[in-house]
């Protein structure tokens, strides 16, 4: 799912701070939004907002020394053409950056279509790129995923499996081992480019796990501050199964690693087997090494098969 809703006045007050702007026309547009098709269609928030372009319509349009040069330095005639033009693009919101000043003809302007314009005295590259990481997240594809998201050895890992497999357990004592805890039950998922996917935990269940028998803890009142984290990047999947579930959807030794598409993304899979014994933890943590090793290049399953391969020749 992809929000399509946001208002002039919601971006306005959600940089007021930090971008310290002013509404410097267009007042009555508070509520003008980014054209849908527009937003559905954009790769990620660099297609939605950039500096002043005739050929890229529906976006926040910036204006910093040399667009607004480029709007006066000219005959009255070629500097209303151009002005005008700019209804033509159905902006969202105009942002006049650099501490430039709005020449008349386009605070008129503004205001005869109901189009917003800000002014801010921060660059205009500054302002492009705290725009265009505020409206990646705010626009990604979403998803809710049901497990555990973990920081594991600096890996972002979403443990999943059957209900009853000790999902949440398993998660404590990974704490316990000096990891860290994103999300436990819910885990919101947003793909905030095209090849990445970011994990956060739903306000509701912030800091929070659920363990069976013992009811809610407060790993961040237990732990500490650093057995907690805000967001974390999906590297892994870890899939917890029963011993006939393996046997029967799985290989016991894969050729290919296996990956799972979330939001158009594939990403690697590990399914461990649960059973009693086994010390699962060290076995998440280990498929976590395992999986850092094949990032830079090291896959140990290749490298087996090639000494098989020269011990047979």
């Amino acid at each position: 799912m992809k929000p399509t809703v946001i208002s002039a006045d919601v971006l306005f007050e959600d940089h007021r701070h930090q971008l310290k702007w002013q509404w410097q026309a267009g007042l009555g547009a508070s509520e003008r939004r980014f054209d849908e098709v527009a937003v559905r269609q954009a790769r990620s928030g660099a297609d939605l907002v950039g500096y002043l372009n005739y050929i890229h319509p529906y976006r926040v349009q910036i204006l910093g020394p040399r667009e607004v040069a480029y709007l006066t330095n000219g005959t009255p005639d070629d500097c209303s053409r151009r002005i005008a033009r700019i209804v033509t693009l159905e902006p969202p919101v105009l942002v006049l950056a650099d501490g430039q000043t709005a020449p008349e003809a386009l605070l008129a302007m503004c205001e005869r279509a109901q189009i917003p314009m800000f002014a801010t005295e921060h660059s205009s590259a500054f302002v492009i790129d705290v725009l265009r990481a505020y409206l990646s997240k705010h626009f990604a594809d979403r998803t809710t995923m049901h497990g555990v998201f973990m920081d594991i050895l600096g890996m972002g890992v979403l443990i999943t499996g059957e209900s009853g497999l000790g999902k949440s357990e398993l998660g404590l004592e990974l704490i316990s081992r000096g990891n860290g805890l994103v999300a436990d039950d819910a885990v919101d998922l947003y793909r905030i480019n095209q090849t990445t996917i970011e994990a956060r935990c739903p306000d509701l269940l912030q800091n929070l796990l659920e363990v069976r028998g013992i009811g809610l803890l407060d790993i961040r009142a237990i732990f500490g501050e650093t057995a907690v984290r805000r967001k974390m990047r999906l590297k892994l999947i870890v899939h917890l199964v029963r011993r006939e579930t393996l046997e029967r959807d799985y290989e016991r030794l894969p050729s290919e690693p296996l990956r799972q598409d979330v939001l158009g993304i594939p990403v690697q899979k590990v399914v461990i087997q649960v059973m009693a014994g086994r010390n699962i933890a060290v076995l998440v943590e280990a498929a976590v090494r395992n999986t850092i090793l094949q990032m830079r290049g090291i896959d140990t399953y290749q490298d087996f098969i090639e000494r098989q391969r020269r011990a047979m020749g």
